[in-house]
């Protein structure tokens, strides 16, 4: 049994349509590599077709990894989300004390995290520090570049 994780639609579908992808035009695209490389003659010394192989059994670990995140996956009700603390799905409207910046951020599941986006996975350093905080508290939060403190602004849906 795989860990749990939370997702939204947009998110969910997004993986749902991934998975049906590769085992469709994916795996269609290796058995044509495969059967191309048969058609070279001896196996033992064909490279393509080693490749290929190697290839297939790349495809079906992502497939397999793909179907137990879908198995496992879980909606979020956004309709029943609290916003007094920061939690995942929440966006947080922060201001970085020592810029005095204001960012946005969407806590996400690590999955679905994409800073060009602005969504941040709760797993991260920020993501961590923000968790259960509320509006006006002020966070010193460690990250690769040194600690880094913000007060959270803002919180909704």
């Amino acid at each position: 049994m795989g860990k749990v994780s939370y997702y939204t639609v947009e998110g969910l579908n997004k993986l749902k349509e991934e998975l049906q992808d590769l085992t469709t035009r994916g795996r269609a695209e290796i058995a044509r590599q495969i059967a191309e490389a048969r058609e070279k003659g001896d196996l033992s010394e064909n490279a393509e077709y080693d490749a290929a192989k190697d290839a297939q059994g790349l495809l079906e670990l992502k497939i397999a990894k793909l179907q137990e995140l879908v198995a496992n996956a879980r909606l979020i009700d956004e309709s029943k989300m609290d916003t007094s603390v920061v939690s995942i799905l929440s966006k947080v409207k922060v201001r970085n004390l020592k810029i005095n910046k204001e960012i946005s951020y969407m806590l996400v599941s690590e999955e679905e995290a994409n800073v060009k986006e602005g969504k941040i996975s709760v797993q991260s350093p920020v993501g961590k520090g923000l968790l259960g905080k509320r509006v006006g508290d002020k966070v010193s939060i460690q990250v690769p570049a040194g600690w880094v403190e913000l007060e959270i602004l803002e919180i909704s849906r």
